[in-house]
């Protein structure tokens, strides 16, 4: 990849997470086979690189399963497939992703979420350490390095399971967090790491203090950004889309959506609130920075917001302060994926993260 290029991938709505008007939901919309499937299937159509099907044990569909049957029907998108760090056993977890990655002729990559077992509650402490075991242990038997590991949560000691990915070697891992125990996590084990929607001054601050966690650990990183995006002809068209998809939304029904989720109380939820707070009376943060979608959904809390030109430029913006993939979707995701791939996706240089 050129110093220019990026990596941009969609968003297909695994875990509940579709609509036309936040927090009002719609059958039509609801995760299912054939809803998330067709969203796959667009932003291949479109363009796209990479597609993150997205886990969550108590929404939607079940990420592995969905991955292995949507890799015989894509040909060239590669499948971002999250998985929870707490609820698999590393090495049949390994097996599974080599497997998929022969499915689809070596087009995975997985983002690893720090996640409890269901109604379990580590420590952050303890909970990052698992899953930086989990990131350890999977890029050691998907290198095909045989495992002698003695770890806090896991021993094991075991040959890589025959079947190898096409590489030969491990899938990029995608890892996000903010507290202290998730940047060591980061910087000691992923190759990607994930942010959410920030101020360009912290996004600017962020990557510098990664930089240089990965570098006291003889390692580099690259960097993704993970944001909504609502583009339209004209600046005014986006934001009144913009206002539209919160016209039926309550605020008691947008905190029952957030606490609803299983990491509600992470730090970086809790930035994502802070940018609300400190948003605007139109909800925008920053120049094009708009905090309305967190009202309605925890996690991922901001869209770009703008006409083609003004989304291109905030997303060059971010290429300037080193990130190299973005994670992008919107609502509905179907919809603004086939927005978003002709109005912008053409002007910008884009391909696979290659590491």
């Amino acid at each position: 990849m050129t110093a220019q290029t990026c990596e941009v991938s969609w968003f297909s709505a695994l875990c509940d997470d579709d609509y036309e008007f936040l927090g009002h939901p719609d059958p039509a919309l609801a995760s299912s086979w054939e809803h998330c499937r067709n969203i796959v299937l667009t932003a291949e159509k479109g363009g796209f690189d990479n597609i993150l099907l997205p886990s969550g044990y108590q929404l939607g569909l079940d990420t592995t399963a969905f991955a292995a049957a949507i890799a015989v029907l894509t040909d060239r998108i590669r499948l971002l497939m999250a998985v929870r760090a707490g609820e698999s056993w590393p090495p049949q977890l390994a097996r599974q992703i080599a497997t998929l990655d022969r499915i689809t002729g070596g087009r995975m990559t997985v983002n690893i979420i720090s996640s409890d077992l269901p109604g379990e509650m580590l420590a952050s402490a303890s909970r990052y350490a698992r899953t930086l075991e989990v990131m350890q242990i999977l890029r050691a038997l998907l290198n095909g390095e045989r495992l002698s590991h003695d770890g806090e949560h896991y021993q094991i000691d075991i040959d890589p399971p025959r079947i190898t990915t096409v590489s030969g070697k491990c899938p990029p891992l995608y890892f996000g967090g903010l507290s202290e125990h998730a940047r060591e996590a980061a910087a000691k084990g992923c190759d990607v790491y994930l942010m959410w929607p920030d101020t360009m001054p912290a996004v600017r601050e962020i990557i510098a203090d990664m930089r240089a966690r990965a570098a006291r650990q003889g390692r580099s990183l690259k960097f993704g950004y993970r944001v909504h995006v609502i583009v339209r002809e004209t600046e005014r068209e986006a934001r009144a889309y913009a206002s539209r998809l919160l016209s039926k939304l309550d605020a008691e029904t947008g905190d029952a959506i957030r606490a609803k989720s299983l990491d509600s109380r992470s730090v970086g939820v809790q930035r994502q609130a802070e940018l609300r707070a400190a948003a605007g009376g139109e909800g925008f943060v920053e120049d094009h920075l708009w905090t309305g979608v967190g009202r309605a959904r925890s996690g991922c809390g901001a869209a770009i917001v703008g006409d083609p030109d003004q989304v291109l430029a905030k997303l060059r913006a971010y290429q300037a302060e080193g990130i190299e993939a973005f994670i992008l979707s919107g609502y509905p995701h179907a919809a603004e994926a086939d927005l978003f791939s002709r109005h912008v996706l053409p002007h910008l240089d884009h391909g696979a993260l290659i590491l």
